[in-house]
C-alpha cells in the first residue's frame, strides 16, 4: 500500500498520534540528560536516571547511580542527591557553588533549545532553500512613503525588535496596533532607519504576503546560521507570545496543551507525508521542542526557570534562600501548574470536539 495512501486512515492517523507522544517522551527524556550530563561533569552525585515513567521495566547500578527503563514512554527524570533536601555530602547538589547549580537547571532547557536547533538544520537541508531578509517586492498591501522601504533593503529591525528571519517579521508586523512602523533596514551598506512606515493589511493572512518573499540556496557556510536564526526567531515568537498572554492580548483559552499539540502534529505530518512535504515536520517538531525548552525556563515556581531565580537571589544575597521556604514556593507553584495544564487539557478536548 503506498505511504500516503495508509496515512490518509485510521491507521495513519494512530501512527502519527503515536509518533507525537513518542516525540513528547523524547523531548522530556533529553531534557533531564542535560541535567543529567552536567551533573556529572560537575561530580555530583547522581542517585538515579530514568528514562520514562511508572513502573520500572530495566534497571541497573552503575557506580553510584541506578539507570532505569520505565513502562510508560512519556518523558523520564533525574534525581540528583540534596536536590530537594538536606544533604551531609559534600557531592550533593544543594552543597556546590551557585554557579554549578545554575548550569545544571539551565541545561534541561538548552538541550531542548539545541536538540530544536538541529532539527532546523535537517529542514534546511531537506529544502534546499532558506529565507532571507531581503525585500524582492512590495506590494500593494504596502503603501510606502517617500521615506519608505526599496526592493534591495535587508530588513534589520521593526519598532526596534531585531528580526531574525521573515517570519518574525510577519510577526512584528501582526501584533501592531496602528500600523505605522520604524523599520530599520541595510540599505547600500549603511543602516537607516525608515520612520512612519505605513503598512496596511485586512487580516492575519495578508501579512504573510506583504514585502518580503526572498530566498537563498543552502550551503555547507550558511546552514548553520540560518538555523541558529531560525532558532532565534522562534524564541522571539514564543516569548512574545508569553507576553502577549500576560498583556491579555491572548487568553489562556488560546494556549494549547499536550491534547492540542498531539491533535496539531497529527493534522500536520498526515498531510506533510500525503504532499511529501517532510521538512514541515521536522520545522513543526523543532518548533515545538523550543517552546518547550524556553517555557521551562521562564522564572515560575516549580520549573526550572523559577529555581534558577532562586539561585541568581542567592548570588545577589550572598546567603541561600531557606530551602523550606523554597520548597512551599515550588509546591505552590507545582499545584497552580497542575490546575492550568487541566484547564488547558479540558479547553484542548472542547476544541476538537466543538467546531
Amino acid at each position: 500500500m503506498n505511504l500516503a495512501i495508509s496515512f490518509s486512515g485510521v491507521s495513519g492517523r494512530v501512527l502519527t498520534i503515536l509518533f507525537a507522544i513518542l516525540f513528547f517522551g523524547v523531548i522530556i527524556a533529553l531534557h533531564e540528560f542535560g541535567h543529567f550530563i552536567t551533573a556529572k561533569l560537575f561530580k555530583m552525585r547522581v542517585n538515579e536516571y530514568s528514562i520514562g515513567m511508572g513502573p520500572k521495566l530495566i534497571s541497573r547500578k552503575r557506580g553510584e547511580t541506578t539507570y532505569s527503563w520505565r513502562a510508560l514512554p512519556i518523558g523520564g527524570f533525574v534525581q540528583l542527591e540534596g536536590e530537594d533536601e538536606e544533604s551531609d555530602d559534600p557531592r550533593a547538589f544543594g552543597n556546590q557553588k551557585p554557579w554549578k547549580r545554575f548550569i545544571v537547571l539551565a541545561a534541561g532547557g538548552l538541550t531542548n533549545v539545541i536538540l530544536g536547533l538541529l532539527l532546523i538544520c535537517i529542514m534546511l537541508g531537506m529544502q534546499g532553500k532558506m529565507s532571507n531578509r531581503v525585500i524582492t517586492d512590495v506590494s500593494d498591501a504596502m503603501l510606502s512613503n517617500e521615506n519608505g522601504v526599496r526592493i534591495g533593503d535587508e530588513i534589520l529591525k521593526v519598532n526596534g525588535s531585531r528580526v531574525f528571519t521573515d517570519s518574525d517579521f510577519y510577526y512584528d508586523l501582526y501584533r501592531d496596533q496602528d500600523g505605522v512602523f520604524d523599520i530599520t533596514v541595510r540599505r547600500d551598506g549603511q543602516k537607516i532607519t525608515l520612520t512612519g512606515v505605513p503598512v496596511y493589511y485586512s487580516n492575519a493572512e495578508a501579512v504573510s504576503e506583504l514585502i518580503m518573499n526572498g530566498e537563498k540556496k543552502v550551503t555547507f557556510f550558511n546552514l548553520l546560521p540560518g538555523a541558529v536564526n531560525e532558532t532565534l526567531s522562534m524564541a522571539k515568537e514564543v516569548y512574545l507570545s508569553i507576553i502577549d498572554l500576560i498583556r491579555g492580548v491572548n487568553g489562556v483559552k488560546d494556549m494549547s496543551g499536550i491534547v492540542g499539540t498531539v491533535k496539531i502534529m497529527s493534522d500536520v505530518t498526515t498531510e506533510a507525508v500525503e504532499h511529501k512535504s517532510y521538512s514541515v515536520i521536522f520545522f513543526l517538531l523543532a518548533f515545538i521542542t523550543v517552546n518547550i525548552g524556553l517555557f521551562n525556563l521562564l522564572p515560575l515556581p516549580a520549573l526550572d526557570g523559577g529555581r534558577l531565580l532562586f539561585v541568581v537571589v542567592e548570588m545577589i544575597i550572598r546567603k541561600p534562600v531557606p530551602k523550606k521556604f523554597e520548597a512551599v514556593v515550588h509546591a505552590v507553584g507545582f499545584v497552580l501548574l497542575i490546575g492550568l495544564m487541566i484547564f488547558i487539557t479540558f479547553n484542548d478536548i472542547r476544541n476538537i470536539f466543538v467546531k
